[in-house]
């Protein structure tokens, strides 16, 4: 059987749920509407650090229109945390104390808004302020004050492991660099605030209506905050406004769902954008602390890291982040001997959590400024540095990866070709001009912190008009995973792409998945379609067989029609076929299935953290050029060349704008994006005063698929959106060094950040 020349594959093609989108018929969480629903409010801590005292919340249960109040104290709330972590240190609301502005201590539920918003303002509360702290470093003292008692110290999570003899290759090294960074509280500024709907019915089940990237995921960590079970959680996935890790499980969903169940009434709850700054789980700031041992032909030989990471008031992710942050990296170049040590540290702000690069960005904005400096000191062009070292197809890197495919050495070559990297040699700057470059690596699925499996399953259906319905429970967050499930259907079946619907992710019907995170949902459930879509073939081609009189190896599958090779005129559509299937089994439909578990991939070993974490591991390396006014310090991105390795590009489309968004992202992430917190309080909590890219400060971006057709993906492919952010702000840090010759250590660059380095230089 053959496929038909006109592939699916390759072809860029918009996204099938586009037009939905266009024309508003898209239902976003706040969408959702219910008979009798009412609408929830939570009132928040107005202070850092203090003991609860009292809470009086008479006057708000006799407000009019007033459903149900809840406080931590009215009813028993179980510890729990997020599933990738042991670590159970939250309750819904606040029981005995506070830990940060915005930490939740009581819920109201109403019908409507405004009454809700009027009952809060009655609820009294007697606080007992405690001392605070908000720099990690402080909170890691032992007089510090103690933010979760029980606790020896502020340190939620500490590892630490060693790979090669680091103390040996600092002995040899010709040349040992040391250096610092550090990054800052970031949002992840998606368009659609968090929002929740929630619904019991009488046997005690519920129901929720939410914008999540991973359903599974939060049943397990919503079944714990509430203290029932996961199959008494019904989710019902909608479209999603943005997410960027943000919406992976969110304590406003199990809130809303406690309302519900108080209330004998649907909820709706959803965030203000105030609401989203001060209680949202930003990106994790860190600091690095990095020392390179270097021989004088640029051969790296070792690497010691001390990282150290600000989880806020809980944990969440943190821990998860932080071995990110600290070990993946380290895959990127051939660097034998490392050590590091990693601490995750309670503070008295905003809980941090997950954002796209999983701590990546944040690793990667210090390392690849230090080979920059590297470089330097020992006179060799940055791009041929990091050739020398880049990681090559077949490595086994010093964690334990396997890279099967590995485009490095291709986007390094191909993005400094685009950016005329070495034109530079034989041209005379330009003043305030500079080039800069960075790398990066991530994951394609990740078994770092998730113990249960890494793969993913799917089925599809053939109804008896011959249309195709794809079921999985992997999520499209908007990046374009239905389009390119539906892709591989329509491939594998021989079908146009608008005979494929992908249908919504719903707990209640859909296959179990673990989401969308980790660059997994191309690779993993894209595999997952693959073989449940090659099983419905298997079932469509035996039934044509007998209707044709034919050898299976005989038929082809093109344009909806199943017919003998050579002779298209002999065969049947898929809709005939359906059909007939259909009555020999008393209505039952071609139903494909197919479960995807990826053989070499292991759990990372939880003491020395080494381990095949990942299906398969993308690559990208882009080049920034950018213009510094000497005078403000303000910058320009001029243009960013960018080459991502990512197997092969299932649909460029999608992939070009993937590229693109994360650019502007990073641009963000560089120059601009931090949530301003003084006191514990968040004083910039709205995009007026939170700076965002606009078109206008957009560069050209050339763009290169470098496809390396990874072995283990469907079609060759591989992880891309999350990479692609990765590489941006490292680069325009290393092109504003070229451009003015000052380093900047901490994210955001600023133009005031870069006026101060210059007259500190001397040279403003």
């Amino acid at each position: 059987m053959t496929l038909g020349s006109a592939s699916l594959i390759g072809r860029p093609t918009p996204a099938v749920d586009a037009w939905d989108k266009v024309i508003g018929r898209a239902v976003f969480g706040t969408d959702v509407k219910l008979p009798g629903m009412i609408h929830g409010k939570v009132l928040r801590s107005p202070h850092p650090h203090a003991r609860i005292l009292n809470i009086d919340a008479s006057r708000a249960r006799k407000l009019a229109g007033v459903k149900v109040v809840v406080t931590g104290r009215d009813i028993p709330l179980p510890r729990y945390g997020v599933a990738g972590t042991p670590i159970q240190d939250e309750t819904l609301l606040a029981v005995d104390k506070v830990r940060y502005v915005g930490d939740e201590v009581a819920a109201v539920a109403a019908v409507d808004g405004d009454t809700a918003l009027e009952a809060l303002s009655l609820i009294r509360v007697e606080y007992e302020l405690l001392p605070a702290v908000f720099d990690p470093l402080e909170a890691m003292s032992l007089q510090a004050p103690l933010i979760h008692q029980g606790a020896p110290d502020n340190i939620a999570s500490r590892f630490a492991y060693e790979r090669g003899e680091a103390a040996r290759a600092f002995a040899q090294a010709d040349y040992i660099y040391q250096g610092s960074f550090a990054t800052s509280l970031v949002h992840q500024a998606y368009l659609e605030p968090n929002a929740a709907v929630a619904e019991w019915d009488g046997t005690g089940k519920l129901t929720l209506w939410l914008p999540t990237q991973s359903p599974a995921v939060a049943r397990l960590t919503y079944s714990r905050a509430l203290g029932i079970s996961q199959d008494s959680i019904r989710i019902i996935q909608t479209a999603l406004g943005g997410a960027f890790g943000a919406k992976i499980e969110v304590k406003l969903h199990p809130l809303c769902a406690l309302l519900a169940r108080e209330a004998g009434r649907p909820v709706r709850l959803v965030n203000s954008r105030e609401e989203e700054f001060v209680a949202g789980n930003p990106r994790v700031p860190m600091i690095f602390n990095i020392r390179l041992a270097v021989r004088k032909d640029g051969t790296l030989l070792g690497q010691e890291m001390r990282v150290i990471a600000d989880c806020g008031a809980y944990v969440n992710y943190t821990p998860a982040i932080l071995l990110s942050a600290a070990l993946r990296h380290d895959n990127m170049y051939r660097i034998p001997n490392i050590k590091t040590e990693a601490y995750a540290v309670y503070t008295n702000k905003v809980a941090t959590g997950c954002f796209r690069g999983f701590g990546q960005p944040q690793s990667h904005f210090a390392l690849e400024q230090a080979l920059d400096e590297v470089a330097r000191e020992l006179g060799r062009d940055p791009l041929e540095l990091r050739l020398k070292n880049a990681a090559q197809p077949g490595d086994v890197t010093v964690h334990g990866w396997r890279l099967d495919s590995c485009g490095l050495t291709q986007c390094l070559e191909e993005s400094a070709r685009i950016a005329g990297w070495r034109q530079r040699e034989t041209s005379p700057p330009m003043a305030g001009r500079g080039l800069g470059l960075a790398c990066c690596v991530h994951v394609s699925g990740n078994r770092s912190f998730l113990p249960f499996f890494d793969g993913s399953s799917a089925y599809l259906q053939v109804g008896e008009e011959g249309r195709v319905t794809v079921f999985t429970g992997e999520v499209d967050l908007g990046q374009g995973a239905r389009t390119v499930f539906a892709q591989i259907a329509a491939e594998v079946l021989g079908v146009p792409l608008s005979q494929v619907e992908v249908a919504p992710v719903d707990t209640q019907v859909s296959p179990h998945g673990l989401g969308t995170w980790g660059d997994r949902a191309t690779t993993l459930g894209g595999n997952g379609v693959l073989v449940a879509a090659r099983d419905a073939r298997r079932q469509i081609l035996a039934l044509a067989a007998q209707e044709l009189e034919a050898r299976e190896e005989d038929l082809e599958c093109h344009g909806g029609r199943v017919f003998v090779t050579g002779s298209p005129e002999k065969g049947l559509t898929l809709g005939d076929i359906a059909r007939r299937a259909s009555y020999r089994q008393g209505g039952g439909l071609i139903t494909g299935r197919g479960s995807y578990i990826p053989q070499t991939v292991t759990m990372i070993h939880p003491e020395t953290k080494y381990g095949n974490i990942s299906i398969a591991y993308p690559f990208a390396a882009q080049v920034a050029e950018v213009a510094v006014d000497r005078e403000t310090g303000q910058v320009e991105v001029l243009r960013v060349a960018a080459a991502h390795d990512l197997g092969r590009a299932l649909n460029p489309l999608a992939a070009q704008g993937q590229i693109q968004g994360a650019i502007a992202q990073g641009l963000g992430f560089g120059l601009m994006e931090r949530m301003i917190v003084e006191e514990g309080g968040v004083t910039n909590p709205s995009f007026a005063d939170y700076p965002l890219p606009t078109a206008c400060d957009m560069p050209a971006i050339s763009v290169t698929l470098v496809e390396t057709y990874d072995p283990n993906g469907p079609f060759g492919a591989k992880g891309l959106a999350e990479p692609a952010l990765i590489p941006t702000a490292p680069a325009i840090a290393n092109a504003i060094y070229q451009a003015v010759g000052v380093r900047l250590r901490e994210q955001p660059m600023t133009p005031e950040g870069i006026w101060r380095a210059l007259k500190g230089k001397g040279n403003g």
